[in-house]
């Protein structure tokens, strides 16, 4: 029996909710919150996003999506185009790559990985940005970003495995 188009529709919502969702995270962390100083620092959130999927669901967040959103980061944020794209692309092709060894880990062995991978992320948008800016980057303003970041990780993580019990179960 075939499927209905709404049964197909439903799969195909599904299956773009990851990528909606960090796309949302782009604009979330680009929004003006006229609050002093805070832009020079907010949480790279698509990067947790990108994570996050990248370990759960990576069949649903394909590299091809991750340089989409990395793209739209370079867009929207001001900083040369590409550095976004290459650490997003670089992430996730890592977290890919170490698949097996989150699959089944405790939360803290998931966080303490995304410590250490968004750690490495920041350093790298700090020196891409530095070298294409030819001016050194505040490197304590993405200390704080990283921090924050990481604050913020087991939040959105929280709510990403909410939804994937509650919406992304059936795919």
């Amino acid at each position: 029996m075939k499927p209905s188009v709404w049964h197909r529709m439903d799969i195909l919502r599904r299956q773009l909710t990851p990528f909606m969702l960090t796309i949302f995270l782009v604009f979330v962390g680009l929004v003006p919150f006229h609050i002093s100083d805070l832009a020079r620092v907010m949480p790279l959130f698509s990067l947790i996003a990108v994570f996050h999927w990248g370990v759960y669901r990576a069949e649903l967040l394909p590299m091809y999506a991750v340089f989409l959103i990395g793209f739209f980061q370079d867009a929207l944020s001001g900083v040369p185009m590409g550095v976004y794209t290459l650490v997003y692309v670089l992430v996730y092709g890592l977290v890919s790559f170490q698949h097996r060894f989150f699959s089944g880990k405790s939360f803290c062995v998931v966080w303490l990985g995304y410590a250490v991978v968004s750690a490495g992320a920041s350093f790298l948008v700090w020196l891409l940005v530095s070298l294409l800016h030819g001016a050194v980057v505040d490197p304590l303003a993405v200390a704080f970003q990283y921090l924050l970041g990481l604050g913020c990780y087991p939040l959105i993580a929280h709510l990403f495995l909410r939804w994937q019990r509650a919406v992304l179960q059936q795919v």
